[in-house]
């Protein structure tokens, strides 16, 4: 899952940064309100993670622009303010949650598992395809009840894949998700193919039904009958 964290003070958007990467999301960093709207209008982000108080553009404004441009990406405000009138504010022009500074780390992790939640279809912390199960908590992989070991790029890719069951994702929106800017174009989809093809040595190898479907010239899917 892709996160825009739009905060100006530099070592606190870092060390956000750091600990959603250490929980496998793939996280970007904009230090102002400009460069924020800009990756926002401009990339596409499963959560953003919106200060109030941004120098050249601030967050109720920015926030403002994003939904009048219709994008209904889920964002937590962050913000240092107290006041009432400034949490309404931000919800009134579409926040979909608030966090008041300071905030304790494990508090933001749990809203930003909340938030993704309610983006998905998937209303449990546990991901699954036939006999395939994904704690999304945990960072558990198991077939039919063995656990296993993957990379995490492995691990971001089959969970992306889950969280879009049944449906074809292209190479392209997996390098975004799972990569963000840190892949080349031109030789990404043989770098997704790499990968697609480790995991299903470890997720399909030796089993009858295979989950991972390859679609050609478009993508891959997990595919779940049942």
């Amino acid at each position: 899952m892709r996160i825009l964290i739009v905060e100006d003070e530099e070592s606190l958007a870092l060390r956000i940064k750091n600990v959603l990467e250490s929980e496998k999301y793939q996280a970007e960093v904009a230090f102002d309100g400009e460069s924020g709207l800009e990756k926002a209008l401009t990339e596409e982000y499963d959560l953003i993670l919106l200060d109030i108080l941004l120098p050249r553009l601030n967050g109720i404004d920015l926030l403002k622009e994003i939904r009048r441009e219709k994008i209904s990406t889920p964002v937590l405000l962050l913000t240092a303010k107290d006041r009432i009138e400034d949490k309404v504010a931000g919800l009134d022009a579409g926040a979909d949650d608030y966090l008041t500074k300071p905030f304790a780390l494990p508090e933001l992790l749990a809203r930003v598992r909340s938030l993704l939640r309610r983006i998905s279809e998937v209303k449990t912390s546990v991901l699954s395809a036939g006999d395939l199960e994904v704690n999304t908590h945990t960072h558990e992989v198991k077939r039919g009840g063995k656990p296993i070991n993957l990379t995490t790029k492995e691990y971001a890719i089959l969970e992306f894949l889950l969280y879009n069951k049944n449906r074809v994702v292209s190479r392209l929106s997996i390098a975004e998700h799972v990569w963000g800017d840190n892949f080349d174009l031109f030789t990404m989809t043989n770098f997704v193919d790499v990968h697609i093809k480790n995991l299903r040595k470890k997720i399909d190898d030796d089993r009858e039904k295979k989950l991972i479907q390859t679609v050609r010239g478009v993508g891959y899917m997990i595919k779940d009958e049942a």
